[in-house]
């Protein structure tokens, strides 16, 4: 690969820029399959081994996947969402130029789980009020949402367009019940049959589960949920700052 441009970066990287560059102009659309591995090695005069470092630093990075015995095909790109403050999913899409939209899957007063009795901090078997929706970005089906809420509050907000109206909206402008800090639970998950059918995945997909408890005043616990995003289609970013106590004190 000539560089008449006295580029140092290794030649694997300089493919990888290239071949990126293609994918985020449109120029390899998503969906699209990458040219074979022979027409690669003959177009940037490197070896097989360079092509490879290329392909598969362009799968961590999210931007193609190899389908077996078909070949490497360009992938929907990644959303990349900040956790970073006490957002709700319109206001997230908003942020990323993303158009939000909600279904609702359905609306009832249940009992108390061990489980969400204990993250809203009332007796198990209280009755309580679940919401299942399944939330869109641009038209795609991003996460499975399980919302719930203490049951008159919930109530009132079962009687709202969930279709159109954010719960988090909801609560603090219209129920004056505002949101002032959640704590949230990160894990690793895969599909069972519920969420695969919500998400239109196959069951054993890849699933980021959040489980995200949001307070009041007074540190009440008010919205409970379980977050269930599509592993192929979303990215978590977020930033540390080092401990004080951790921070050299010097000489």
């Amino acid at each position: 690969m000539s560089d008449p441009s006295g580029n140092r970066l290794p030649l694997y990287s300089q493919v990888e820029d290239a071949l990126a560059a293609r994918i985020a102009s449109g120029e390899l659309p998503s969906g699209c399959q990458l040219p074979p591995e022979e027409s690669l090695v003959g177009e940037f005069n490197v070896s097989r081994t360079t092509i490879r470092t290329t392909i598969q630093n362009l799968i961590r990075r999210g931007f193609v996947e190899i389908r077996r015995g078909k070949g490497t095909f360009v992938v929907q790109p990644k959303i990349v969402q900040e956790l970073t403050e006490l957002t709700g999913f319109v206001e997230d899409m908003q942020v990323l130029g993303s158009h939000a939209t909600a279904r609702v899957l359905d609306k009832n007063v249940v009992p108390a789980s061990v489980s969400v009795a204990r993250h809203l901090a009332l007796p198990l078997g209280t009755p309580i009020v679940q919401i299942r929706r399944v939330r869109l970005a641009d038209g795609v089906p991003l996460s499975f949402d399980e919302t719930y809420l203490p049951e008159e509050l919930g109530r009132k907000v079962m009687e709202d367009d969930l279709e159109s109206e954010p719960i988090f909206s909801l609560l603090e402008q219209r129920y004056g019940t505002p949101l002032l800090e959640a704590e949230y639970l990160l894990e690793a998950s895969i599909a069972d049959a519920d969420v695969a059918t919500a998400l239109a995945v196959s069951v054993g997909s890849p699933i980021f589960l959040i489980e995200r408890t949001s307070y009041s005043t007074n540190r009440q616990p008010v919205d409970y949920e379980k977050l269930h995003y599509r592993g192929d289609c979303i990215r978590f970013k977020t930033r540390l700052a080092r401990g004080a106590s951790k921070r050299p004190t010097g000489a």
